[in-house]
């Protein structure tokens, strides 16, 4: 049975939560281990406009390198919903481990592979025999081998570098210790200013979209379908804000990230911030599924069911119409 059908009945809330001009029951501490990315533009909204207090939501932040750091965290029993791609997400359902999507905030593409040109690196096909730098066991791997696929080349044909943090990625080519390197924003615009006319920049995703969700484990979703709800309707609010206060939404996303203005003016082009659970991204999912197994990458050889991955309850009971999943 679908863990959707199970948590059902605790999931229905009705009350103090969902008044708008907030909320009068008893204020809980949660923890959410959230990188510090453009994707997690809600959260951070969230944040700044106090929706969370309002919601009965005392959050302490932790901001981890990856979302795969902030899976971690969450089966470490370090924070109880962690930010993160859907790439991580299929990585954990193959391991059978019991990670529920409470929501999606974003649909992205901001992942860029950028090479140095002194290193010969002019055209993809140059990148046969590069060192190139990517984060291992998180999203940046699936892109790079898609894009090196369907450009006639495989991960066989580049020299792979492992690395254990965006930072380390971009001081390594800014340094000249490897010669390309697949990251997102905003180290992918970092690199490009340091190296200026020296960089050459592709996107990887090839149309394919990142999906920034929010995720915890089975167990905490049981005994706290109401704090799912709380925290999801705190996130309601602030995307009801960056659409009517689009230049204030901008201003509290600059100053969380550290950016400046035409960065966070070209992030708005490049995601789409709003909650949904949709079609689309369960065969995202099972795309990357089928990739990691044929890249051997989990000894699992089928795909997982990932209906069995999702809590619906909450985000239906705040904003149903975005719910548009097929059981």
């Amino acid at each position: 049975m679908l863990i959707g059908t199970l948590l059902a009945g605790v999931a229905i809330l009705v009350g103090p939560w969902s008044c708008r001009g907030g909320y009068s029951g008893k204020v809980e501490s949660i923890t959410i281990a959230c990188p510090r990315l453009e994707s997690s533009a809600l959260i951070w909204i969230a944040e700044g406009q106090h929706f969370f207090i309002l919601n009965g939501l005392n959050v302490t932040f932790h901001e981890p390198d990856t979302g795969l750091a902030s899976l971690n965290e969450l089966f470490k029993g370090e924070a109880d919903i962690a930010g993160t791609s859907e790439f991580p997400v299929v990585g954990k359902a193959l391991n059978r481990e019991r990670i529920l999507t409470i929501g999606c905030i974003d649909k992205a593409d901001y992942m860029f592979l950028v090479g140095r040109k002194d290193r010969g690196i002019e055209k993809v096909s140059d990148l046969k025999g590069k060192r190139v730098r990517t984060l291992p066991g998180t999203i940046l791997d699936f892109y790079l081998g898609r894009f090196l696929n369907l450009n006639g080349m495989n991960m066989r044909d580049i020299i792979l570098v492992d690395v254990k943090t965006s930072g380390e990625s971009a001081s390594a080519i800014i340094n000249g210790s490897i010669d390309a390197v697949v990251v997102a924003e905003p180290y992918a615009s970092s690199i490009k200013d340091s190296l200026g006319a020296n960089a050459v920049v592709w996107g990887v995703q090839s149309s394919q979209s990142l999906y920034g969700l929010m995720v915890s484990t089975e167990e905490w979703i049981r005994r706290h379908p109401d704090l799912v709800t709380r925290f999801l309707n705190s996130l309601s609010q602030a995307e009801d804000y960056l659409l009517r206060n689009p230049t204030e939404a901008k201003a509290i996303v600059q100053k969380r990230l550290n950016v400046d203005v035409a960065f966070v003016q070209a992030a708005w082009s490049r995601n789409q911030f709003s909650l949904s659970l949709d079609q689309a991204l369960i065969a995202a999912m099972e795309d990357e599924a089928r990739w990691m197994i044929s890249n051997s990458l989990t000894p699992e050889k089928q795909v997982p069911d990932f209906l069995n991955y999702f809590y619906v309850d909450g985000l239906k009971a705040v904003k149903p119409g975005v719910v548009s999943i097929i059981r």
